[in-house]
């Protein structure tokens, strides 16, 4: 029954967050279990383009490295931010969401090159974190409970974070990099003077993602509140500010 019950809740999930979660399971499962090898999934430009070994581009963003805290860590942000982006700003736009996707893996990949980096599955998860806090501004954010503050300072305190882990602040950095971009492109300059959308999601994506279920909506607001990382809602809000709280 718990299996069941666990089940259900999973089946629960948006579309993409659930694909993309599972994909990141399964792919550390199979290294876990030696099924698979980290040299067949890192990004190496040599092979895709000339052994043609084009699976590459995808797996690199699926593989966070063997079990440990740093794998659990990257997975409760991956769920917790891909979830809140899906069923709050992109709530009914999956398509929009999953050229999201893929704007992000093409630039990071072209970005990547020039760093000779070899996995970016934490370059998107910094992504899918910034463009949820820049577009969550007056969120309050509880990080492990020592600290609190604003949304859009997330990502930043999350590369100090990974600068005290000892590890290269390179990815984090990429990940800021690409994910302003896209805000800027997406959510600021169609807002300026003479400014228009310019990542406008080709016809055929939208075509592909109609047929996805759409997220269930809540009956009533909650706070959604998962591992070390808290949402406060401040004095004032609006469901639409505010990612962390669902909409009745």
């Amino acid at each position: 029954m718990a299996w069941q019950g666990l089940t259900a809740e999973f089946l629960q999930v948006p579309a993409v967050t659930r694909a993309y979660t599972a994909a990141c399971v399964l792919t550390t499962a199979a290294v876990q279990l030696e099924l698979l090898s980290p040299f067949q999934l890192y990004f190496n430009p040599h092979l895709v383009f000339q052994k043609f070994q084009v699976w590459r581009l995808v797996t690199n963003f699926l593989f966070f490295g063997p079990l440990g805290f740093s794998f659990f860590f990257n997975m409760l942000f991956v769920f917790r931010y891909c979830r809140m982006l899906e069923e709050g700003s992109f709530r009914g736009r999956t398509a929009d969401f999953v050229f999201m996707f893929l704007f992000g893996g093409v630039l990071m990949t072209l970005l990547g090159l020039l760093g000779s980096l070899f996995f970016l599955g934490q370059a998107l998860t910094v992504m899918l974190v910034y463009v949820w806090s820049r577009r969550n501004p007056r969120v309050r954010v509880n990080l492990f409970g020592l600290l609190t503050f604003q949304a859009p300072f997330l990502p930043w305190a999350l590369m100090g974070f990974s600068l005290l882990l000892g590890n290269s602040i390179l990815v984090d950095l990429l990940g800021i990099a690409v994910g302003h971009i896209y805000y800027f492109l997406e959510d600021v300059f169609p807002n300026q003077p003479g400014g228009k959308r310019l990542l406008l999601t080709p016809s055929f994506l939208q075509a592909a993602c109609t047929c996805l279920p759409r997220p269930r909506t809540p009956r009533r607001l909650a706070l959604l509140h998962c591992g070390p990382i808290k949402c406060l809602p401040t004095s004032a809000w609006s469901p639409a500010q505010h990612g962390s709280l669902w909409e009745a």
